[in-house]
């Protein structure tokens, strides 16, 4: 088994993806980065942390996990941590009247169905494994603030993110028996590609008051909270819910 705690980080090669694997690796983590399609991303990314693979794999099928999975125990013969953060946005922000299948289906495999089946299999990797073996157990699972804010346009994405909400806190009950801990990591508006159609119109609302801390996230902002829950003593907590939102969750009048 290899010295350093392993991390996956799905979607790792770009946005807030590549934040979490540089504040993985600066935490003392092996990262494997997984990416869909765009492998000069994930080499780029490749370059900016410490000892690392990419893996090729797209999150929504089951062959595909398999694949990475055992390519990864295969090269460091544990996981410590899974972050599940590949994710894409609605195709075309279609009004909720005017969303196909199409769409649904894409957003959902990717989403949801995708971060469910690897989770399934890396936990079962992680008690075969034997989890006192490792270090630190856990599943960390990036969702969005559009998991409690709607969007009419962007339907499909939110119900993905609300459902990885559920994910977590199944998966936390499920799993507490064997030590592994299950997070949920919410961002709010991160300057990253997904976000840049809409950036200057965030950018306003920014200066309109929308946050209380007033500037958008970056994708480190991200990167250091996964890394603190991954890497931190935190034997007793389980299924909460890390706002990254510069306080964008907090009702005021």
């Amino acid at each position: 088994m290899h010295e350093k705690p392993v991390a996956l980080v799905t979607g790792g090669s770009r946005g807030i993806g590549r934040g979490i694997c540089v504040e993985l690796s600066r935490s003392g983590y092996a990262v494997a980065i997984n990416y869909g399609g765009n492998e000069a991303a994930a080499l780029e990314t490749q370059s900016l942390v410490g000892e690392s693979i990419i893996v090729q794999g797209d999150v929504s099928k089951s062959d595909d996990h398999v694949r990475m999975v055992e390519t990864i125990l295969t090269k460091w013969g544990r996981i410590d941590v899974l972050v599940n953060n590949a994710g894409i946005t609605s195709p075309g922000r279609k009004d909720i009247l005017e969303s196909t299948e199409a769409s649904w289906d894409l957003v959902m495999g990717v989403n949801l169905k995708g971060p469910f089946f690897l989770t399934q299999q890396i936990a079962n990797a992680m008690i075969k494994l034997g989890v006192a073996q490792l270090h630190r157990p856990a599943v960390i699972n990036i969702t969005s603030l559009s998991a409690t804010t709607a969007s009419t346009n962007r339907g499909d994405y939110c119900i993905s993110k609300c459902g990885m909400t559920m994910l977590t806190q199944l998966f936390a009950i499920r799993l507490a028996e064997f030590g592994i801990r299950v997070y949920e990591v919410r961002p709010g508006i991160i300057e990253t590609d997904m976000t840049a159609a809409a950036l200057e119109k965030y950018r306003q609302k920014v200066r309109d008051g929308l946050l209380p801390m007033n500037r958008l996230g970056r994708p480190e902002d991200v990167g250091q909270v996964v890394a603190m829950l991954a890497s931190s003593p935190i034997a007793y907590s389980t299924g909460e819910v890390f706002n990254v939102d510069g306080g964008f969750h907090l009702r005021r009048l």
